[in-house]
């Protein structure tokens, strides 16, 4: 960034799933006063922006993704009075609250959904997308939603299908209505006015909907076209986010991110910087390089790590010179990074702190996830009734009636089920790893006796405490926020090197990615060791796994 950079450049963010984090309430699932319980370990991690993903009142079809209702904090989680301590005390901690904002559908529960159905002339009829049947009393088109299935539901009431980019419960909502979009803008406006840093704005990209509904190219053996390729950034998106920017984000002291897909590099200066819609912008292909045509979980491709690191080359060449990206390789939609990345037999300590090293020291905001710092890592349980996620389910389904063996769907389901990351919290080597005195609403994972906060916490050598001296590093070192990016080896299958580089300063980051000792000479002379995954690097010598920061003097 050539202008000075801003709060959000330079501090860490801590994505907290809010359902899984911490129970204060022996109900199974977390609450904003486990949050709170938990700011100070959060701070020692360098936390400066907590993402919560959504509390709203919902009806928890889609984990809170379903919102009844913006003005309310769901009783699962607590009040608007936990609410408002959360945020007042987060600004103690030096930390800012970053709600999820959910605008491109709501619950078929949400209030305004409700009266929208009952007819066509109502106040709120063109508040969401309806659509006439075709002439048999069909689908207005054969698309897909991203959950599965026709993304077209009748509706008894209006004699009309609603469109539902996701589940058959989150009616997509009408952009076009003005009355509507300041409805939205009201909502941002009222937790801006609450206090909060900024926001996630989720699936935004899909606000935008075609003129005309027409078929789209099957793609499947269902018969039906994926939606994501025909409902996605489409042209006139930019004014409805201009809108957005002027009436919520233009002269307050908060950040945006934007959750978009598709969005490519030429066309980055509409989207993030100062004459774009948003700060940031959640870039995407490195997070799933075994989907690049299409996401079903029993066909993943092929990918190398040479892959892996163009991708993220691409992006951090990018923003060498303009905008903004989260660094992130776990989300609560994608499984866990030690298993993602690596091999099946792969050390995860090793490999956790290998991915928190890139975390750390790539140019962007560091994103750590739940439960990343410490190493957590994906559940394999042995039959679907163990899963809770909706898009988990769906794939199952949609897998055996596409002819794959329940052992094969059930194989896809264990690598990339979203449930992998939202599993509780592991805090301690307690019952239910510490996370709830009642029954969690979600299984714990089976290696939180092994995995946990308090056990690592005590010892100087784990995640955890790599995470913290990650921190440290960023801290003391100019370089790792404000330096520029430059690769050296994209073509390499089995290391990953690449500096930063600020005004005479230069930091060299090496990592191997194989569970092999490489040879590896490219280490100058008089070169300063700042951090290493292991108690010693062995000169010449790249250990399984390692991730080195060294300085270049």
């Amino acid at each position: 960034m050539k202008n000075e950079m801003k709060w959000w450049q330079k501090t860490i963010l801590y994505e907290c799933y809010p359902k899984s984090f911490l129970d204060t309430r022996a109900q199974g699932t977390g609450t904003l006063r486990g949050i709170i319980e938990k700011l100070p370990y959060l701070e020692s991690l360098g936390v400066g922006a907590l993402w919560l993903t959504p509390i709203y009142k919902s009806p928890m079809v889609d984990n809170g993704y379903d919102v009844e209702d913006y003005y309310q904090i769901d009783p699962v989680y607590g009040s608007m009075i936990d609410m408002d301590e959360l945020i007042a005390e987060g600004k103690k901690h030096g930390i800012r609250i970053v709600m999820d904002l959910v605008f491109n559908h709501t619950s078929d529960q949400c209030a305004w959904f409700k009266e929208s159905k009952t007819s066509r002339d109502n106040p709120k009829s063109n508040w969401y997308v309806w659509a006439d049947p075709k002439e048999d009393g069909s689908a207005p088109t054969n698309w897909r939603s991203i959950f599965g299935g026709s993304a077209w539901k009748w509706c008894e009431e209006r004699k009309q299908y609603y469109l539902h980019t996701f589940a058959e419960a989150q009616p997509d909502l009408n952009w076009e209505s003005p009355e509507l979009r300041k409805a939205l803008y009201d909502v941002a406006n009222f937790w801006v006015d609450k206090g909060v840093g900024g926001f996630r704005i989720d699936a935004i990209s899909y606000i935008k909907k075609p003129s005309v509904f027409t078929d789209g190219e099957p793609d499947g053996q269902d018969g039906l076209a994926a939606l994501n390729g025909l409902v996605n950034n489409m042209d006139g998106i930019l004014d409805f986010l201009n809108e957005f920017k002027k009436e919520v984000c233009e002269g307050k002291d908060i950040f945006t991110v934007g959750e978009t897909n598709g969005i490519s590099h030429d066309m980055l200066k509409d989207w993030v910087g100062d004459d774009g819609v948003f700060d940031m912008l959640i870039e995407y292909t490195h997070i799933s390089p075994e989907f690049k045509q299409n996401e079903n979980w029993c066909e993943p491709q092929e990918w190398k790590l040479s892959d892996l690191k163009k991708m993220l080359s691409a992006s951090q060449n990018v923003i060498n010179d303009f905008g903004w990206y989260p660094i992130y390789f776990e989300n609560h939609d994608k499984p866990r990074c030690v298993d993602h990345y690596f091999e099946e037999n792969a050390d995860k300590v090793l490999t956790a702190k290998l991915i928190g090293t890139m975390l750390m020291t790539l140019r962007g905001t560091p994103f750590i996830y739940q439960g990343q710092e410490i190493g957590m890592s994906n559940v394999s349980w042995p039959d679907i009734s163990c899963y809770n996620d909706i898009s988990s389910l769906e794939q199952y389904k949609t897998a055996i009636n596409s002819g794959y063996s329940k052992e094969d769907a059930l194989k896809g389901i264990h690598r990339f089920s979203r449930d992998n990351a939202r599993t509780p919290m592991q805090w301690s080597s307690d019952r239910n790893a510490g996370f709830t005195d009642g029954e969690p609403w979600l299984s714990v994972n089976e290696n939180y006796l092994t995995i946990n906060v308090d056990k690592e916490e005590n010892d100087p050598s784990s995640v955890l405490n790599y995470y913290r001296k990650l921190n440290q590093l960023r801290n003391e070192y100019p370089c790792l926020i404000s330096g520029s990016y430059k690769s050296s080896n994209d073509e390499d299958d089995q290391t990953y090197a690449y500096e930063r580089h600020y005004e005479d300063q230069i930091i060299r980051i090496i990592l191997n990615f194989t569970g092999q000792e490489l040879v590896y000479e490219d280490i100058p002379e008089g070169s300063k060791i700042l951090l290493c995954s292991y108690p010693d690097h062995h000169k010449g010598i790249l250990q399984p796994y390692e991730a080195l920061i060294i300085k270049i003097d």
